[in-house]
């Protein structure tokens, strides 16, 4: 299985090089023009950046109890799957967009929330509607329905020409994939693997990413940015599978290190008391310090190429 996973990480950044190629290349028309304010942001994914849209659905995959959210302004679990903020927040705050991006559904958004931007992302979620199915997610062609149904609504308070101003200008984040290998491909019940072979599985995922992507950008998003899955087999509830070429300090998670070690099956078990010094907070998802670092780096190196 080790070198199974050694040859996913190649795949992967090889065809996810080509689509971030294809995803340019769509938008090279703008390249040098002048550079717009972001007016909202908005994210698809799954649980690295799910704020909270799965609270009321009948799924393993949520994260509104303790020890979630411990580090979380006024220590309140809210449905993201860290010990504080994730990815969405920390992008909306260093953007001056406002401090915390909400989830789209299960709240009482606020005219000034619908304008800035929400997250549609739920955690479980894949390109592979399978995937969505067995965690009873909302699927990535699900979370495109939802973003319509933002838009009529944003309609409705605004008018047109606003919400194609916030449209145009807003700027979108997508973070998925990582379920339907780690979770579906790579489970116990390996339905897909009936089905392809690892390189022909890598197809038709980025092929679905691909289409995802195109479809977002005909509803209207010009300013798109695709993060690549990341490497699957360094998260501690995968490294009994087979990979060993992860880091030392990522080799536990905070609240626990097994399969079972995240989402409900952590409900009010008690967290590590050094967070600080972890890379990861479950078995699965990253501390807010993790990703802190990682969104610094996406704005090192990449968010130019958005703005």
């Amino acid at each position: 299985m080790a070198s199974s996973y050694r040859g996913l990480h190649i795949i992967l950044a090889l065809l996810f090089v080509n689509l971030l190629l294809l995803l340019r290349h769509a938008h090279g028309a703008a390249a040098g023009a002048a550079k717009s304010k972001v007016s909202a942001v908005f994210v698809f994914g799954d649980s690295i950046v799910d704020p909270g849209n799965n609270n009321d659905r009948i799924t393993a995959a949520k994260a509104d109890f303790p020890p979630y959210g411990q580090d979380f302004p006024g220590g309140n679990a809210t449905g993201r799957f860290s010990n504080g903020k994730v990815p969405g927040d920390i992008i909306a705050s260093r953007l001056g967009v406002k401090e915390l991006l909400p989830p789209y559904i299960g709240e009482d958004l606020e005219l000034g929330d619908l304008r800035t931007g929400v997250v549609f992302a739920s955690g479980g979620s894949g390109y592979d509607p399978l995937t969505s199915i067995l965690a009873t997610a909302t699927s990535s062609t699900g979370q495109l329905e939802l973003f319509h149904d933002y838009k009529e609504r944003l309609k409705a308070l605004v008018g047109e020409e606003e919400t194609t101003r916030v449209i145009s200008e807003g700027i979108y984040f997508t973070v998925n994939g990582a379920n339907d290998f780690a979770n579906n491909y790579f489970s116990i019940i390996p339905l897909r693997r009936h089905q392809y072979d690892l390189p022909s599985y890598v197809r038709f995922i980025v092929s679905s990413a691909v289409n995802f992507t195109m479809k977002l950008n005909e509803m209207g998003a010009k300013k798109i940015g695709f993060l690549g899955i990341p490497p699957i087999g360094c998260c501690p509830s995968q490294k009994d599978l087979g990979s060993r070429e992860c880091f030392n300090e990522a080799a536990e998670g905070c609240c626990g290190s097994t399969i079972l070690n995240a989402a409900i099956f952590i409900e009010n078990h008690p967290a590590c008391p050094n967070v600080q010094d972890y890379i990861f907070w479950d078995s699965f998802h990253p501390t807010e310090k993790a990703y802190n670092i990682v969104v610094d780096k996406l704005f090192q190196q990449n968010l130019q190429d958005l703005l």
